[in-house]
């Protein structure tokens, strides 16, 4: 059974109160676009992350809001940012590098909340008992690709009945295996654990 396998670039996850110190008091975020995930959006907001005098701008924010904020990046862009970057499933901060993200109207330093976010699919339960797999359990999925099909290993299956089926890989992982923009096919080929 196949399911898509989408490219999610660089972005932050905010608390209300982040942004409101980011764009000024009362400001909620805009919606610009769905995203695949149910109630997920793309904002109209970009904000400014930063590590010293390194910096990336234009970071896209994804709403609704969280009870923590964080920064997710590729590897390329932690090492742009001269910035640890540790795999982590989204939610999962503890320990994680420190980082600032900047906004028009202040700025918040962040003392952990900079992840490389670990590949992962989202199933709800009814998808995860057809592929005969549990939640958190680790597969390898095969990507089909022109030239450049990839097996990606320490894929993490994630369950919940508010989840729509997708495979999530960064940018990074995406151009090694000639994945486009617009995402394409994958299947799992491999249950690890």
């Amino acid at each position: 059974m196949d399911f898509i396998v989408e490219v999610s670039a660089r972005h932050v996850h905010l608390t209300q109160e982040h942004v409101e110190i980011l764009f000024g008091k009362g400001h909620e975020l805009t919606f610009d676009r769905p995203l695949s995930q149910p109630g997920q959006f793309l904002s109209k907001e970009k904000v400014t992350i930063k590590n010293g005098d390194r910096q990336i701008e234009r970071v896209s924010i994804l709403g609704p809001v969280r009870k923590s904020s964080q920064v997710e990046v590729s590897k390329t862009d932690s090492v742009t940012l001269r910035a640890e970057g540790f795999i982590r499933e989204s939610g999962d901060i503890a320990g994680t590098a420190p980082i600032e993200i900047v906004g028009p109207e202040g700025s918040v330093q962040l003392n952990e909340g900079l992840i490389i976010a670990k590949r992962h699919i989202h199933m709800t339960p009814e998808d995860a008992e057809q592929f005969g797999v549990s939640d958190k359990q680790i597969v390898s999925v095969s990507v089909y690709t022109d030239g450049r099909k990839t097996i990606f290993g320490d894929v993490v299956v994630r369950v919940s009945p508010s989840f729509n089926l997708a495979m999530h890989i960064d940018t990074d992982e995406a151009n090694g295996a000639a994945v486009p923009r617009n995402g394409c096919h994958g299947h799992i080929v491999n249950v690890e654990y």
